[in-house]
Formats: structure tokens, C-alpha cells, sequence
């Protein structure tokens, strides 16, 4: 018998975080979905939680994108991907060097300065601003929420510093999220075989809770068709604040 699925406490941090992770990849609140990790992270070593959780992700993809299926910014994602992808190269190549409390904490950092610059942006501007495209850093940041999410499916925080302040319409901003993680989460699976990451024990954990991935997915898209767009983003951007504190916290705690 696997002793993960007899442990209480593992059900107890794993069904909460799959929830709030099928929730985000639905399109409600993409912060909070940040958490699925950190969340199991409490039960068991970071690394397992992250590749007990690649499987179920890429079972919620196949229900965003079903769901979102056709709605997307084609040049968000073509100029976002190919930073992406680099970034899941070097997250690979650097594996052996890189702590998930290191990329925790910096990207909580990332995400409460991207907040703080959003607050600053709304006192000058008001609620309309919207920034304009931008391919370098479109790129730059694209690469950075490849790594985050090779590392320690962290990217949210990154796609969102360069998406959210486009203020796309919050579908479109939810289904060029779709594709976007679907792709990278699609192409991770790649090095996490090859890193050994699914042995039995975490592949059987993985199937136990992928009962809840769809339905919680479906939730989270359900509850985004029916929020309109002065609701949706400082909803999100109060998520990407929390979610960027809890992070720096388990950071420095588990560093230091």
C-alpha cells in the first residue's frame, strides 16, 4: 500500500490545494491557484508536490482550453511562448541548483512590486489605464514564468506582471492563460520524466486527485463568465498581493 494515500494529512493539504489550482485554471482569481504547491509543500518535499500536481494541471488544461476554446490574444502568446520555453531550458539545466524557496521568494517579490507599481499606476492614471504591447519584455517575462514554472508551478505571477496591465477583456486574459500554461506545463513533462519525478508513488497520488481537477476548473470558468472587468482585476490583483506575501514568507523562513 502507499503510504502517501494513507496519510490523513496529505489529503487534508492536497484536496484544498487541487481545488484552489482548478479554480485558478478556470480563470477566478489566477493568483490563487499560486498556492497548490507551497500548499502540499507542508505535508512532503516541494519537488514530490510539484510533480504529483504536473499530471492534474495538464488534466485541468484540457478543460480551460475546452472551455476557453477560442479566445485568446494571438500576439500575447506569440510573444510570450518562445521566453517560456527558454525559461523551461534553463530551469532544467539548473534543477540540481535551484531551491523552490529560492523561486518562491522571488517571485513574491516580483509579485508585490508588480502590485505596488499597478496601485501607483491607478492613483496617476485611474482605473482606465491600460499599458501598450511590449515583444522585449513580452519576451523577458515569458521566460521567467517558464522558469517559475518549471520550478515550482509558479508561473502565474510573471505572466500576469506582463498580461494584466494589457487589460484584455478578463476572458481573454483567461484563455490566452490557457494556452499559455497548457503549452508549458504540456512541455515540462519532458524533463520531469527525465529527472525521475514520475515514479509509481506520485503517479498513483496523482489519479486519486484527478477526480476534482475538471469540476474545480469548470467552477473557477463559470464564476469568471459572470464577472465584469472593474470586479475581476483588483479581485486578481489583491490575490497576486496575498499569494506574493505568503510566498516571501515560506521563503525566507525555509532559507533562513
Amino acid at each position: 500500500m502507499n503510504a502517501l494515500l494513507t496519510d490523513p494529512w496529505f489529503y487534508a493539504a492536497a484536496i484544498p490545494a487541487v481545488i484552489l489550482v482548478g479554480l485558478s485554471k478556470g480563470g477566478f482569481g489566477g493568483a490563487v491557484g499560486f498556492v497548490g504547491v507551497p500548499l502540499m509543500a507542508l505535508v512532503m518535499p516541494p519537488v514530490q508536490a510539484a510533480a504529483i500536481l504536473l499530471p492534474i494541471l495538464v488534466l485541468m488544461d484540457m478543460v480551460s482550453l475546452w472551455t476557453w476554446r477560442g479566445v485568446f490574444d494571438r500576439l500575447t502568446l506569440a510573444t510570450m511562448l518562445p521566453g517560456a520555453l527558454a525559461g523551461i531550458g534553463l530551469g532544467w539545466l539548473t534543477a540540481a541548483l535551484v531551491t523552490a524557496d529560492m523561486v518562491r521568494f522571488i517571485v513574491g517579490a516580483v509579485a508585490i512590486v508588480f502590485v505596488t507599481r499597478w496601485v501607483y499606476q491607478q492613483f496617476r492614471h485611474g482605473s482606465v489605464y491600460a499599458a501598450q504591447p511590449n515583444r522585449i519584455a513580452a519576451a523577458f517575462w515569458g521566460a521567467v514564468a517558464g522558469f517559475t514554472s518549471f520550478v515550482a508551478h509558479v508561473g502565474g505571477p510573471p505572466f500576469q506582471v506582463y498580461a494584466l496591465p494589457l487589460r484584455m477583456d478578463p476572458k481573454v486574459l483567461t484563455g490566452t492563460g490557457a494556452i499559455f500554461f497548457a503549452v508549458t506545463n504540456a512541455v515540462k513533462l519532458v524533463p520531469y520524466f527525465a529527472l525521475g519525478q514520475f515514479d509509481t508513488t506520485n503517479l498513483t497520488a496523482s489519479a486519486v486527485l484527478m477526480p476534482m481537477a475538471p469540476l474545480a476548473t469548470l467552477a473557477g470558468a463559470w464564476l469568471v463568465r459572470r464577472m465584469r472587468p472593474e470586479v475581476f482585476y483588483p479581485f486578481t490583483y489583491a490575490t497576486v498581493a496575498i499569494i506574493g506575501l505568503k510566498l516571501i514568507w515560506d521563503g525566507v523562513i525555509q532559507m533562513f
